[in-house]
């Protein structure tokens, strides 16, 4: 099964909780906190799989969580490091955001990218210990881990594609210059899935050539098979486009040659304007009178967009040598393979650049005041309810940074229910 377009979730590892211990050794003074710090979260990291050409990995298994950070200990032991979690993808796997469809990533070049970063670990109470708060009850919570639902949408990165109608002679083309062995039959749509293919040129590099499942009048509306696989090409640097020059299928190869460039131009203009060869196969089927003029006929019908025509058959093995080195000089005039740019900043914001000032406050069912915001989050995770002295941080805190000024704008007043992230206190003015 070939699978080129899939969603996935992805959650870094959260840091883990500073500890809030002291230092309590017989014979030793001034003990003082010694609360370790929590180790931080494992990243999401996406690597290249240079054995693989499909998404189906992902088919069965699509939820991807990185190791959260240990909390802190005593004696200032630091809590271990969650592990990274590594996401292999096939190369050409190009990350997007499901709700935008903006680009965040293309899997192009072969190196490692980081996703999602994992949350920081809390500080232990260790780092409080001032002048005048010698004996701090309370540490930091560690922050919560990046989390996101991506889309894989695969785009094979080839530099020749072969563009057709079902049974022009793709396949067997591919099959001919290439080690690769596509499926080959005399039915419609025997590719079901895109081929690659290595050709070896004498005097000229290699190049890879892609066989692309045929397309039919109104693929790019998504009729057929071929409109799934429209995005194979889009990487190409040069398009070969595969006629049947003996119209043994019943249809005329100037017709042919139309359809496929109308169903090119409305799946992407740019990719209408490529590069392309019109490779004339299965000249062998005809007499010589008969493919002269076939041949006239579909070059005077590409002469007004600039395409050489190159008869050949891919059955018999003919004309294949003068065609691949048409191919070779010309990949070596055209620039290199697509590589698509990020559209957007990381999936995520930074948790730690959450501001006070994104605080809102709504009202409840039941008339309670309901406070939301990362940075409300993140502070209620760090105090220790039970200690006095993290308490009056927390209110501190509050009055600070305005919270208490938006809870009375809102109309909240004495008595009023004050509800954040699981703390439930009533207001007092």
């Amino acid at each position: 099964m070939f699978i080129d377009k899939i969603k996935i979730y992805l959650k870094a590892g959260n840091g883990g909780n500073g500890c809030v211990s002291f230092r309590r050794e017989k014979y030793v003074a001034k003990g003082g906190p010694d609360g370790g710090d929590g180790g931080k979260g494992g990243n999401v990291i996406f690597r290249v799989d240079e054995g693989a050409n499909t998404l189906l990995a992902f088919r069965y298994k699509r939820k991807f969580v990185a190791e959260n950070g240990a909390d802190g200990a005593g004696a200032k032991f630091h809590g271990k490091n969650g592990e990274d979690i590594i996401v292999l993808v096939p190369q050409g796997t190009i990350i997007k955001d499901p709700e935008s469809g903006r680009i965040i990533h293309d899997m192009s070049d072969g190196e490692d990218f980081t996703i999602l970063k994992g949350g920081r670990g809390g500080w232990g109470n260790k780092h409080f210990a001032t002048a005048t708060r010698q004996i701090p009850r309370f540490a930091k919570s560690g922050i919560p881990g990046e989390e996101a639902e991506v889309v894989l949408e695969l785009k094979m990165i080839a530099d020749v594609g072969l563009a057709g109608l079902p049974s022009a002679g793709k396949s067997s083309l591919l099959a001919a210059v290439s080690a690769a062995r596509p499926k080959i039959a005399e039915y419609h749509f025997t590719t079901l899935e895109p081929n690659l293919g290595v050709v070896s040129v004498a005097e000229e590099s290699g190049f890879v050539m892609a066989d692309i499942p045929g397309l039919i009048e109104g693929a790019s509306e998504g009729l057929g098979l071929g409109h799934s696989f429209l995005r194979h090409i889009d990487r190409c640097r040069l398009i070969v486009q595969v006629v049947d020059l003996s119209g043994i299928e019943g249809r005329s190869p100037v017709d042919d040659f139309h359809t496929i460039d109308e169903e090119l131009e409305k799946y992407s203009p740019d990719l209408a304007k490529r590069p392309r060869i019109i490779a004339a196969n299965k000249c062998d089927l005809m007499l010589d009178e008969e493919r002269d003029a076939a041949l006239d006929e579909l070059k005077a019908a590409v002469e007004p967009f600039g395409y050489p025509v190159v008869p050949i058959s891919a059955a018999a093995r003919l004309g294949l040598d003068e065609l691949i080195h048409l191919i070779a000089r010309t990949l070596v005039t055209l620039p290199p393979i697509l590589s698509y740019e990020a559209e957007a900043a990381p999936v995520t914001e930074e948790f730690e650049g959450a501001s006070p000032a994104d605080v809102v406050i709504r009202r409840d069912d039941d008339g309670a005041y309901v406070c939301e915001g990362a940075w409300l989050e993140l502070l209620v995770g760090r105090v220790n309810f039970s200690d006095r002295e993290s308490l009056m941080y927390f209110e501190r805190s509050l009055n600070k940074e305005g919270i208490i000024d938006k809870l009375r704008a809102r109309g909240c007043s004495e008595g009023d229910t004050v509800r954040m992230y699981g703390l439930e206190f009533d207001f007092i003015d």
